[in-house]
This record gives structure tokens, sequence and C-alpha cells, in this order.
């Protein structure tokens, strides 16, 4: 994936996470993503914070978008490595986060590990 390709996609995911639109989220996830997120402790019950597959993300999405009605991230910068990228934004409870994510097939994310600060 090249800057233009991570830029793109970057767009697209904040507008989808921005517009609260479920589906388009999700539209960015493989089939059988995983992701690790420390929100997933509290949300999702989840005590290691890992949730696999995308039906699990949809549920967990979902309670996240319920939780936090006024959720809008404001991106800080894009970094691109070999295959995957992260996005680094400010997020809910102003908070700082990155999220490395690696791109498989189709640039579908196939993995994610969220950080906060």
């Amino acid at each position: 994936m090249d800057k233009e390709q991570a830029q793109r996609l970057a767009e697209e995911w904040y507008a989808a996470w921005n517009d609260h639109d479920l589906e388009r989220i999700l539209s960015h996830y493989s089939d059988d993503v995983a992701f690790v997120s420390p929100f997933a402790v509290e949300i999702a019950g989840r005590p290691d914070g890992r949730l696999v597959g995308k039906e699990a993300l949809r549920a967990y999405f979902g309670a996240a978008l319920e939780r936090f009605p006024d959720l809008k991230f404001e991106p800080i910068a894009l970094m691109v490595g070999i295959g995957s990228l992260v996005l680094h934004y400010h997020s809910v409870q102003d908070l700082l986060a990155a999220e490395l994510m690696v791109l498989g097939e189709g640039s579908l994310v196939t993995e994610v590990i969220a950080h906060y600060g």
C-alpha cells in the first residue's frame, strides 16, 4: 500500500466513524480480523481485550457507538509501513489513540492493536 492508498483508507475510515455508520466502519475489516484494545476489556467484557471476527467487532463497535453518542475522531497523523499503517488521532474522552492496522487481501484490515494515552 502506498501513501496515497493509505490516505484514502484513513479518510474513509474516519468518515465512517464520524458518521456513526456501522456498516461502513465494518467494510474496512476482513471477516477473520483480530482486534486488541483496552476498551474491549470494559465494553466487550473481554479480560484480554481481544476480539476475533467481524461479527465480534459488529457487537463491540455498535456498543461503543451507543456508549459514546458524540464520538468524533480527529486525525493527527498517518504512518505507512509495509503491509500496515498506523492511525494516530484524538479519540473519545479526550484520549490520544494510535491504531496499528495490518492489511491483507483487498487492503482489508486483518489485525488491529489499539493504544490509548
